[in-house]
This record gives structure tokens, C-alpha cells and sequence, in this order.
């Protein structure tokens, strides 16, 4: 009999009733939270219950959560099969990681899936972020370290008090991202990476192009300019260019595809064909003043002045009724040749049909003829 009723306060304590199921508020009123962050196009989640610092009879626990609300590492806590279980990283129910895609935490490998999430606290050293495969079970009663898909080391951090058990991201960069806890004056960190991000990225877009998304010519450009910019998986981008211009309900050929199979071409070092593809980009008639000058101004950043100039004479040949975008890049042009004459010149030219939407800009042009005009 005594069995019986320490069975049932058990479940009551885990937030449980005889009629498991109904919905009733949680244990320790220790309210569920969730938090997801994507990086790239990997989506990483932590659902956990918050307990705050005060307790659920209101009493200050301050000064008494680390290393004792959250015990010390693997602890015998007198309930379930584990006899030296890690703090569960929360209340209640396990906290849950789950990531979309395979990635490194704290530079080690782990799988994609979801996960129990428990930390070992240290009195000196390192803290352990345990992930298990376990995350089913409640609290850490249960755990088992044969169970463990990932340990990792890490140094907690002082921080501003926090009343609330809160998980976050942090230091949010293409490819990684750094999650956290925080409670009470602390914030233990670990840091997510997805070393392969373009490689997933190009995989959704593999897949995308084969649906709907696919019959739309600029997203075969996009998924290509993509690949070239990012120097990968360039062969298939070719062949999506060719598809942006072969595929007979969206097909054409125009400055951009041309454009694009340059970039591409540029990428996988054929540089005398990546200049074929662009000479024929700018003589489509698709190939606007703008397209044309940016190309130009591409190849002065690259130190091409000699190229850069043709194509600038070229743009105002094209474009004999445009006064200020041909004459900006001849001005440009002719500057970086250090032919300062030409350059002063077409910069007055220029500014002389200035469009209102450029006015704003005046002051800059205005300070490079100066500094011509004064031989600097």
C-alpha cells in the first residue's frame, strides 16, 4: 500500500492525474517555452519549462541555483534507474534540442535529430552539454550515459542576473550560431556551425527547381549566380543556365544569362571564355546602360583598367543619348589610366546632366574633380 501512494504522488509531482492526458498547469508552475533559430536553412530548436530564481513558494533561491537547484555533475537524486544523472538542463520533462541537419556543436560532429539536452555543472572547470538520444523521459531520472549521441566542454560565463531559466542565440553569422542558457548571474554557451550551409542550400534549390519554383527563369539564374559567387557545384550551374534558356515555356537568351554563365566561367578560372560570354552579355539588346557601366565598374575593382575602359566607350557608343552614366564611367575610367585631362572632362559632362534621382550624390562626384583638379 505505502508502494502505492509514493507512486501517486510521483505522478502528481510530474504534473500527472489518474486521468493522464488533461490538460492542467505545470508542475512548479514552471511555464513551457520554445525557441527556434534558423542558420541558413537549417532550423535549430530548444523547447524546455523555465523554473525563476524565487521557486514555486516564492522563496529567493539566489546565490543557491548553481550547485544546488542545478546540482553538481552526476548525482544519485534517489528516483529511477540512473544513479549518477547530469541536472536536466530546465524543469520537468527533458529539454529538447532538435536541428533539421547534420552540424558541429563545439566543433564535434552530431546528426540531425532530436535530442535530450542535459548539462553536467562544475564547482571549478567545465561545464558538459550532454545531448541523448534519449528525450522522451522525465527530468533526468532515466538518464543513460550509453545513451549519449554528443558531450561537449564548455566555460561558464558571469552575466546579468536572470530571473527566469532562458535558452537564446546568439552571434548569429551565415554558417554557426551560438546558444545559450541563462539563469540566475549565469550563461553557459555552446556554439552551433553548419560547415556545409551552401552544400544544403544548393540541395533545397536542386529540388525546388524540379517543382513549380522551376518554371520561372530567374530562379534557374538565382540557384546559378549563387553557385558561381559561392564557387560550387559549378558544372550543374551551367547546366541551369542552359535549362533558364533551352526550356521552351521560359526559355531566353539575354544579358543576364549570358552574364550568369560568365560568372560561372570566371569561377572554374576559364577566364578568356568568361570574356566571350560578357562580350556577347553586352551586346544583347537587353544589355541596359546601367548593366553595361556596373560591368565596367566590376572590372576596374579588379584591376582591369584597360578592359574597363573599352567597355565604358563602348556604353557611351551604345548610348549616345545618355549624358550621365557613359560619361561617369569614362570619367572613371580615364582616372584610373591616369589621363586626368579626359577624366575632368567627362566628370564636368557628367555633372552637367546630373538626374534628380543622382542630386543627392553631387557632393562626392563634385570631390573627386576637385581632387583631380588639385593633382591629388
Amino acid at each position: 500500500m505505502k508502494k502505492i501512494i509514493t507512486l501517486i504522488s510521483l505522478l502528481f509531482v510530474a504534473g500527472y492525474s489518474i486521468g493522464q492526458g488533461l490538460t492542467t498547469p505545470p508542475s512548479g508552475d514552471n511555464q513551457k517555452s520554445k525557441v527556434t533559430q534558423f542558420i541558413g536553412p537549417v532550423e535549430v530548436t530548444i523547447a524546455y519549462s523555465s523554473p525563476d530564481v524565487h521557486g514555486p513558494n516564492g522563496e529567493d533561491r539566489t546565490g543557491k541555483i548553481w550547485g544546488e537547484v542545478a546540482h553538481y555533475g552526476f548525482i544519485d537524486q534517489g528516483f529511477g534507474p540512473s544513479k549518477a544523472a547530469p541536472w536536466r538542463a530546465g524543469a520537468n520533462e527533458n529539454t529538447i534540442f532538435t536541428v533539421s541537419h547534420d552540424v558541429k556543436i563545439e566543433g564535434k560532429d552530431l546528426k540531425a535529430g532530436t535530442y535530450g539536452l542535459f548539462l553536467a555543472v562544475a564547482k571549478e572547470g567545465p561545464y558538459i552539454w550532454i545531448f541523448s538520444k534519449n528525450h522522451t523521459s522525465w527530468g533526468s531520472y532515466f538518464y543513460d550515459p550509453k545513451e549519449d549521441a554528443l558531450r561537449v566542454d564548455v566555460m561558464p560565463l558571469e552575466a546579468p542576473h536572470k530571473e527566469w531559466l532562458t535558452y537564446g542565440f546568439e552571434d548569429k553569422l551565415p554558417s554557426s550560431v551560438k546558444g545559450y542558457l541563462r539563469w540566475e548571474k549565469k550563461r553557459i554557451p555552446f556554439k552551433i556551425e553548419v560547415p556545409n550551409v551552401n552544400e544544403i542550400y544548393v540541395s533545397k534549390m536542386r529540388e525546388e527547381l524540379r517543382s513549380a519554383t522551376g518554371f520561372k527563369q530567374e530562379n534557374w539564374i538565382t540557384a546559378a549566380q549563387f553557385c558561381a559567387q559561392n564557387k560550387i557545384n559549378l558544372e550543374e550551374a551551367l547546366s541551369w543556365v542552359d535549362m533558364s534558356v533551352s526550356n521552351p515555356f521560359i526559355g531566353v537568351e539575354n544579358f543576364t544569362t549570358y552574364q550568369t554563365r560568365a560568372m560561372i566561367l570566371q569561377a572554374m578560372g576559364k577566364e578568356a571564355d568568361a570574356n566571350a560570354a560578357m562580350d556577347k552579355a553586352i551586346k544583347d539588346p537587353s544589355a541596359t546602360v546601367q548593366a553595361i557601366h556596373q560591368y565596367g565598374r566590376t572590372l576596374l575593382n579588379g584591376g582591369k583598367k584597360e578592359k574597363a575602359l573599352e567597355i565604358f566607350k563602348y556604353n557611351a557608343q551604345k548610348y549616345p543619348q545618355e549624358k550621365f552614366t557613359p560619361n561617369v564611367g569614362l570619367a572613371r575610367g580615364y582616372t584610373a589610366m591616369g589621363d586626368k585631362k579626359n577624366a575632368i572632362k567627362y566628370w564636368e559632362l557628367a555633372l552637367k546632366n546630373i538626374p534628380e534621382d543622382q542630386k543627392q550624390f553631387l557632393p562626392q562626384y563634385e570631390a573627386e574633380v576637385k581632387k583631380l583638379k588639385e593633382g591629388k
